[in-house]
């Protein structure tokens, strides 16, 4: 096997385990998110969207990024194998967790009537930020305990936490909406969060990190590292997260908590559903990016590989949503959301942007680059909010879509020419002709989808999936040898299979 060949099939297979998962939370968004629907209506989903997204946009505000800064701290505590640093930087850690957390905690509780206001126009749902501040603790402990298991390399456990917890907060919320309607919302959020931290709590105990004392002056001199890069990191999430916050109320005062709902049910679907191949990817890549991040080339092979890995699985799935969109709202939500196709179907054609994009910005991060990421991401936040307040004043819905495009090859535009001149960066003649073809063929089903009766649309969209679908295959199988690995994993599952009978 070649050194790229192994590269790529590490890809696939950090990629598998935690596709595994993410396929798996789909089938549970999509349970949830058609019971949500139709329990709570439009305006129940813009009620939710408003009050997540307002804790959301604090917990942004207070949680200095220890999610991803920490991360790269305890990876590298544990390659030293050394178990004193190892728990040093593991308790300290968790004092900055506990200390951020509560943080978040208080903000949320001393503001709630405030908060109210500003989001909603009125006092009305003071109460309900005063019962989703505890939120914000149990979120960021949470969070403690998954960066643990990442930062450790516990993978298949942070892959059955991650199961279990979408599982179990199903069944959870679920019968509080069906009983109480919109008066289920905060007590859902609030089990949910209350459910994922106990489900990483006793994954992360099966991890053996020896107990020590470690002094304050210590946890300070060493958890300023974390928080130095984790404070410009938060703060671009802040960012992102503050430009949604803004373009969800101005939706709401303009359009009223029904255009909210949908606008949430829209990107849930381009977000969440098709964004979660990034989440899966986003395990291995980060950590495995760091590791070479001091050799310009490397790093350079291992984010194209990225990019064309991330292409050729997102690709096909694209190319069903522009073409089958009706249908999927339809199934995923209600009749009620159609209204949201237009503006999916621009965003399906952005996702590539997003794609290439999303592969190239890791760089600022794994290269430690925390100042130049921050500059980079506040000149973006601020672009993209720019165009999505236009692009819905003028064209409502469709406008949202039309922003997420022009903003993601904006983006792409900067971090490719900022990583050019700053880390000798440029893509590969490989992913050029990936992104070429497989962008021709969502293109064409876009101007399918648009300008022909359905019956034609469908079957000239049937055609471009094939088509996308077998290119993908493809050059997945020039890569990894897809079909000898697909051959290789049934043999073994029917070994296991055997061995247990």
């Amino acid at each position: 096997m070649t050194g790229q060949q192994s590269s790529y099939r590490q890809i696939m297979k950090a990629t598998t385990i935690f596709g595994g998962v993410q396929v798996f939370n789909i089938l549970i968004s999509i349970i949830r998110s058609k019971f949500v629907a139709v329990l709570l209506g439009p305006a129940g989903m813009g009620i939710m969207g408003l009050l997540t997204s307002t804790t959301g946009f604090i917990a942004s505000l207070t949680n200095f990024g220890l999610s991803t800064s920490a991360v790269k701290d305890i990876a590298a505590a544990n390659s030293s194998e050394d178990q004193n640093r190892i728990s040093t930087v593991v308790t300290i850690f968790r004092r900055l967790v506990w200390i951020t957390g509560l943080l978040g905690t208080l903000i949320t509780l001393f503001f709630s009537s405030w908060l109210s206001l500003l989001t909603f126009g009125n006092t009305d749902y003071t109460y309900a930020f005063v019962c989703l501040s505890i939120t914000l603790l149990l979120s960021q402990l949470n969070s403690g305990q998954m960066v643990l298991l990442q930062g450790m390399r516990q993978l298949k456990l942070l892959a059955k936490a991650d199961l279990a917890g979408s599982a179990l907060g199903l069944f959870i919320t679920l019968p509080l909406y069906y009983y109480y309607g919109k008066g289920g919302i905060v007590p859902g959020i609030v089990a949910s969060a209350l459910l994922l931290l106990l489900l990483s709590l006793f994954y992360s105990r099966k991890i053996d990190i020896k107990p020590i004392s470690v002094s304050s002056a210590l946890t300070i001199s060493e958890g300023k590292g974390m928080l130095r890069m984790g404070f410009l990191i938060s703060m671009s999430g802040l960012l992102s997260v503050g430009a949604s916050y803004i373009v969800r109320v101005f939706i709401g005062r303009t359009g009223g908590v029904e255009q909210v709902g949908l606008y949430n049910a829209g990107f849930s679907i381009i977000n969440t559903y098709v964004g979660l191949v990034f989440n899966a990817m986003a395990t291995d890549y980060y950590p495995r990016l760091s590791a070479v991040a001091h050799d310009n080339s490397s790093c350079r092979q291992i984010v194209n590989q990225q990019a064309e890995i991330a292409l050729l699985i997102l690709a096909p799935i694209l190319v069903v949503f522009l073409v089958f969109i009706n249908w999927v709202v339809v199934l995923l939500y209600s009749h009620k959301f159609v209204d949201v196709n237009v503006m999916i179907y621009w965003a399906a054609l952005g996702m590539f942007f997003k794609a290439a994009s999303w592969s190239v910005a890791f760089v600022f991060i794994a290269k430690g680059a925390s100042k130049l990421f921050f500059w980079s991401e506040l000149a973006a936040n601020i672009y993209v909010l720019v165009f999505n307040l236009i692009g819905y004043y003028y064209w409502g819905l469709a406008g949202l879509g039309l922003s997420f495009v022009a903003a993601y090859l904006l983006y792409l535009i900067q971090v490719f020419f900022i990583s050019k001149k700053m880390f000798d960066f440029s893509f590969d003649n490989s992913f050029r002709s990936i992104f070429t073809i497989q962008f021709s063929f969502a293109v064409a089903g876009f101007l399918a989808v648009s300008f022909f009766t359905p019956i034609y649309a469908y079957g000239v969209g049937i055609i471009l999936i094939s088509l996308s679908v077998w290119f993908s295959f493809r050059e997945l199988e020039k890569r990894i040898g897809l079909i000898a690995g697909i051959k290789s994993f049934l043999h073994e599952t029917r070994n296991n299979l055997d061995s247990f009978n």
